[in-house]
């Protein structure tokens, strides 16, 4: 597709078209975990293995949805900090608790710890932030002749009926619907991202949101209608991102 092509697409519709695809697999995902009901804690293994094979190229599906929504979005990054002036001598003798200036104050209250409050613990119903990036590929820099050879005997397979927890899979899930529920958001989100990479921020180490080669959840040949929805939405983003000009 040329960039005459490209900029002919529209954009709202693309995005609108497969992010209702996806609301609709996250529906019956949410029905295998439980959320409809609250969420479980645990699951057979078979049906955790089934989440996750359709979950990751559903995350990978909407994160090139919220980079094509991110384009041509412009973001200012505040002004930083200047730094602290350092302390002065009298400064740092008053932290060590060695000299106590009388102004007012009664000395033996001066001279009292100080009680630190305990910081709130945070609720278990924080729903996670949807990650932005794909997961970087991973590579065995071993080689595997005889380093590790795969073994023969004196190992059994998982049963697929054992409960394995899934807490972080149905995290996942929630902050995979809330990401389709907040496509702008997310979208500044990128965008944030964008221009801390661009100011070479330490944080941002990585020049693109997407990794190169094929997504991660990505199959040969479809066997589910999230397979197609990825292809779709990867197809969209690489044009978008050669279209982007922020």
């Amino acid at each position: 597709m040329t960039d005459a092509q490209g900029n002919t697409i529209g954009w709202p519709g693309a995005i609108a078209l497969n992010r209702d695809a996806l609301l609709r697999i996250v529906a019956v995902l949410f029905v295998y975990a439980g959320l409809d009901e609250g969420g479980a804690e645990a699951l057979p293994r078979h049906a955790w293995r089934k989440i996750l094979r359709l979950l990751r190229p559903a995350e990978s599906a909407v994160r090139r949805l919220i980079v094509i929504a991110a384009r041509g979005i412009e973001v200012d990054l505040p002004a930083r900090r200047a730094a602290d002036a350092p302390p002065s001598a009298i400064e740092r003798l008053q932290a060590a608790g060695l000299l106590v200036i009388r102004d007012g104050v009664d000395l033996g209250l001066a001279r009292a710890p100080q009680t630190v409050a305990a910081r709130p613990r945070k609720s278990a119903s924080v729903i996670p932030a949807f990650r932005l990036t794909d997961a970087p590929r991973r590579f065995d820099t071993r080689s595997w002749d005889g380093k590790r050879p795969f073994p023969q005997e004196g190992f059994a397979l998982a049963d697929p009926d054992e409960e394995v927890a899934a807490t972080r899979l149905c995290n996942r899930l929630l902050a995979l619907k809330s990401a389709l529920d907040d496509l702008p958001g997310h979208a500044n989100r990128l965008a944030r991202w964008k221009a801390r990479r661009d100011a070479g921020m330490p944080r941002a180490r990585r020049i693109s949101p997407l990794r190169p080669g094929h997504p991660p959840g990505h199959r040969k040949q479809a066997v589910h209608a999230v397979d197609e929805v990825l292809r779709e939405c990867h197809s969209l983003s690489i044009h978008a991102q050669r279209l982007d000009t922020s």
